[in-house]
């Protein structure tokens, strides 16, 4: 008879280097199964260095908020490497009002709280100089190693009204003293722009702002708190577009006439050079046909891209958020295009969707208990 036990089998009696070696090239959601194998792999699994290639492709995260009932929110995780979308807890948002960013989640009102994305574990800061609604948001690194939080624009609210007066607000946050510092504010040219169409990029230790229709930018200097001088963005025929920062470069990615198009952006001069053109039959799949002269049509198209990946999806709930997926520089300096399945039955039409792209390593799923949140970073 044969020894079905797992801590016995031939696969356990490999070297426990070539073990992990295995394991590693795994995808997390089949690593979070075989967990359940037996001790020994899931020590071997919960020992993997958060820089392990399961980890090395960032997912694609869509939150869905229904205003009126939370009951129907649900939240989405797309892994590229598995080819597949996972559905996560939604009973655990705090309020409607949620950015995402670095394998975070945070909410900005009606306090600001952050919690790990995977295992919600939500914790409040000290209140908020100038509290906001959607605003820019990223973690940065330090050069001394800790770790801070960038909060740019926004909205406020106060009684119902909307607060323009300080909508141009920058404030940092330090987890290890618990505390905001106001920072100058993004520069004027930015003022009459509807917060809605901003995005933003962390890149080479400073975080840019780009105005999705305007097509400005500027860069505020992590190291020396300091804004650059505004610029424009717009490559010819463009009608609107996102900055995102990927595998060592900014990439802007936007409608160009009749194409969905990326472009490198070179630091400093902020020339670019495109690099990439959706295949038409994709873009085709993302909005729909029934009108082709109708342009606005594109507007409900998003792109968020972190790693080698960029995702272009649509935010309308007529489609159901379909999207697809560029991965930069695959051989040779080309770029390859798929679709991205769909997002698992049933799904609920929301009022607003919150969509942001990010790393996710082995220790978002079995050390949240472990994290210090209160570091911002694992």
């Amino acid at each position: 008879m044969s020894d079905t036990n797992p801590e016995s089998s031939s696969f356990n009696a490999l070297n426990i280097d070539v073990t992990e070696s295995i394991l590693s090239r795994l995808p997390i959601p089949s690593l979070v199964r075989f967990s359940s194998v037996s001790k020994l792999w899931r020590s071997i699994i919960t020992s993997l260095p958060p820089s392990s290639s399961s980890s090395s492709s960032p997912w694609l995260f869509l939150f869905g908020i229904h205003n009126t009932s939370s009951f129907h929110n649900q939240s989405f995780a797309f892994d590229p490497l598995s080819d597949s979308w996972l559905r996560l807890p939604s009973a655990s948002f705090p309020s409607v009002h949620l950015v995402g960013s670095d394998r975070f989640l945070f909410t900005t009102a009606p306090r600001f709280a952050f919690s790990p994305i995977l295992k919600p574990r939500w914790r409040l800061t000290s209140p908020v100089r100038f509290p906001r609604i959607s605003p820019l948001l990223a973690v940065f690194s330090t050069r001394s190693g800790s770790s801070k939080l960038i909060l740019v624009g926004g909205v406020g609210s106060i009684g119902g009204l909307v607060d323009i007066d300080d909508r141009l607000a920058v404030q940092v946050y330090d987890p290890a003293l618990d505390s905001w510092e106001l920072c100058p504010p993004l520069p004027a040219d930015f003022r009459s722009n509807a917060h809605e169409t901003l995005s933003s990029a962390l890149w080479k230790r400073k975080f840019y702002v780009f105005d999705i229709n305007s097509c400005f930018v500027s860069s505020f200097c992590l190291d020396t708190y300091t804004w650059s001088d505004v610029q424009t963005l717009r490559p010819p025929g463009l009608s609107f577009a996102f900055l995102n920062s990927c595998d060592g470069m900014l990439v802007l990615g936007g409608m160009c006439n009749s194409s969905f198009n990326l472009w490198r952006i070179e630091e400093g001069s902020m020339e670019f050079s495109e690099i990439a053109i959706m295949p038409e039959e994709l873009l085709s799949g993302l909005v729909d046909n029934e009108d082709e002269e109708d342009r606005d049509k594109f507007r409900t198209l998003k792109c968020v891209g972190s790693g080698n990946l960029i995702y272009v999806f649509n935010e309308d709930c007529h489609k159901k958020y379909p999207a697809c997926i560029c991965e930069i520089g695959v051989e040779k300096g080309k770029c390859r295009w798929r679709k991205v399945p769909h997002l698992p039955s049933p799904v609920n039409k929301f009022h607003k969707l919150v969509s942001f792209c990010s790393a996710v390593s082995i220790t978002d799923v079995f050390h949240s208990d472990e994290t210090r949140i209160g570091s911002i970073h694992h």
